[in-house]
């Protein structure tokens, strides 16, 4: 008689639902992580005190120091589930500061787990200023020659200011479940009407801003699954082949005109669904039936 065969069981942590300290756990090597400001040291917001809204000791952000598949890096990580990792003076000094001693202590990477609605209101100006400052130093840390990775996988996904910063960085691994977009889909709603964009439509939300219409269209390097560990290994594939330095001017330029033709190419388009089928894919309501093996599969042989 043959032995019976165990199940395997496979343990998954989904990225989406996570904290952003189990996602510094899971993704990172092992109890490699130092953190910079750890809770005894940090600070919350003195505008939130202000305005009698309680405040998070970290302020919304981790920072600090751990290794990626044996190589050294510095990391980010947002905590979308305290206001919706919204970025305010505090939390956006702790990035700029984080960034700056990348330029200084040259690791093989920053990464930068990103889960913000963009800025933090409440402290109007102070949010503005920060997210800009934090646009200049992810700028001036790829210039040194450091690779910023953005992972985009969380429940707030990348909006606002903080869309901009990720497609700033180097490179950027999306999940399905992931977001990416300039504006926010109530945003959209409250300034020009549900008729243009009902951010109730869940389904709809995803094929606008959700990760496979992000990787279709080219703006994002790895799509993985929504797992710490599939995120963990589309870090460590892009750093394994990272050869790409800071753009030349005649590369922007490029990626500019590229963008142009594709803004054109695709105006009057308010649907994933029309942009897919646009891209050349023969039935585009199957791709939010797809595996993300399916789907890669399926980009590799859509036409260039």
């Amino acid at each position: 008689m043959n032995a019976p065969v165990a199940n395997k069981l496979v343990l998954r942590r989904s990225y989406f639902e996570a904290s952003a300290r189990a996602r510094v756990a899971a993704v990172l090597d092992a109890g490699s992580f130092r953190e910079f400001l750890p809770p005894e040291a940090s600070e919350p917001s003195p505008h939130l005190a202000v305005l009698d809204i309680p405040g998070a000791f970290d302020d919304g952000v981790i920072v600090g120091a751990a290794s990626l598949g044996g190589r050294p890096v510095l990391v980010i990580a947002q905590e979308g589930q305290f206001m919706g990792g919204a970025v305010g003076e505090i939390h956006g000094a702790k990035i700029v500061g984080l960034l700056r001693r990348a330029v200084q202590d040259k690791p093989a990477a920053v990464i930068f787990m990103a889960d913000s609605g963009g800025v933090r209101l409440h402290e109007a100006n102070a949010g503005l200023i920060a997210i800009s400052e934090v646009m200049r130093a992810v700028l001036d840390t790829r210039a040194a020659g450091v690779p910023v990775i953005a992972l985009v996988g969380g429940s707030c996904g990348a909006f606002g200011g903080m869309g901009i910063v990720s497609r700033l960085c180097s490179a950027i691994v999306m999940s399905e479940e992931g977001r990416l977009a300039l504006s926010g889909p109530e945003v959209i709603e409250t300034v020009a009407g549900v008729e243009e964009f009902d951010s109730k439509d869940r389904a709809l939300v995803w094929r606008v801003t959700g990760g496979k219409h992000r990787y279709l269209t080219g703006d994002c390097a790895e799509l993985v699954e929504d797992d710490a560990a599939s995120f963990r290994d589309g870090a460590i594939a892009l750093l394994s082949g990272w050869q790409k330095p800071m753009p030349a001017s005649s590369t922007l330029r490029a990626e500019q005109a590229r963008l142009t033709e594709r803004r054109q190419r695709f105006a009057g388009l308010r649907d994933g669904l029309d942009v897919w089928q646009a891209l050349g894919v023969a039935e585009p309501r199957q791709i939010p039936l797809m595996d993300r093996d399916s789907l890669v599969a399926l980009k590799k042989g859509l036409p260039a």
